[in-house]
């Protein structure tokens, strides 16, 4: 490869980045390419992270002191996750702008991210011919949102039977769901939604008149 040129990369299964010459000469060094999904590492078991369209990066290393360098650049992921309340498939772009310090030791086996005393992270890495799947996946996950709606007015599912009410109303749909009840009016007799508390128990215990 020649010093300095860009290594492209087009639906890969994993995406490199070389850092030899980097290494040999303070070459920047730069990867781009697209993927579809990537394969990490945790807990002892190989995940897959799939997207739903094809995920474009961006990626330059540049030289610092020593063995120290820093990456920066840009991954658009498009996560496929489940709606909150109806379960339906959303898709969530998200938009990464990439940084970290990295350093090179020759002794670690595989790329990790650690804390540096300063409080920022740093990846490091042994092989100069490194894999960024790892620190791409867990970036993303990051960044992704703990929840989503596939629409704000999303009806949710019947407590019931489990009927999506974005298609319409269920045979449920006549008794009333816990959220509507008026706690000042109390709560309907059959009521198949019926919140139930602790003290329901008591509502027929007759006390002794003073």
């Amino acid at each position: 490869m020649v010093p300095g040129a860009s290594y492209h990369v087009q639906m890969t299964d994993s995406p490199h980045i070389h850092l030899g010459s980097l290494l040999r000469a303070s070459e920047d060094a730069h990867a781009e390419g697209t993927l579809d999904h990537l394969r990490y590492e945790q807990g002892g078991q190989m995940q897959t992270l799939t997207f739903a369209e094809p995920a474009p990066y961006d990626v330059d290393v540049n030289a610092l002191d020593g063995h120290e360098m820093y990456l920066q650049g840009s991954f658009e992921p498009t996560l496929t996750m489940e709606c909150a309340r109806c379960l339906r498939p959303v898709d969530v772009p998200l938009e990464i702008t990439l940084g970290t310090l990295m350093r090179y030791e020759p002794s670690a086996d595989a790329p990790y991210l650690e804390e540096a005393e300063s409080g920022e992270e740093v990846l490091v890495f042994g092989n100069p011919d490194l894999d960024l799947s790892a620190y791409l996946a867990e970036t993303t996950l990051l960044a992704a949102p703990l929840s989503v709606l596939h629409d704000p007015a999303c009806k949710g599912l019947c407590q019931v039977c489990g009927h999506d009410l974005n298609d319409g109303p269920c045979e449920h749909m006549a008794q009333v769901p816990v959220e509507e009840i008026d706690d000042d009016l109390g709560i309907p007799e059959g009521s198949a939604h019926a919140k139930q508390t602790p003290f329901a128990s008591l509502a027929d215990l007759k006390l002794p008149e003073d």
